[in-house]
């Protein structure tokens, strides 16, 4: 007999970071094709020999209409 786990319900709210590279523009881009919309700029820190990259992203709220054919 197997379990399910419960479907994790997605987060409203995220933040990506990591290094300034085309794996960072894949995730986000991911994350925007999963539902998600940019929330904000994005930001970049350099700190010696580190550059660390974040972007926030929001989940993008059913439109009334959409929600009234469930």
């Amino acid at each position: 007999m197997t379990t399910k786990e419960p479907a994790k319900k997605p987060k409203n709210y995220i933040l990506l970071t990591g290094k300034d590279d085309a794996a960072f523009c894949q995730r986000v881009s991911d994350k925007m094709d999963a539902g998600y919309e940019l929330y904000g700029s994005p930001s970049i820190s350099i700190s010696l020999f580190r550059v660390r990259v974040s972007q926030a992203l929001v989940l993008k709220k059913k439109s009334a209409a959409k929600r009234a054919k469930k």
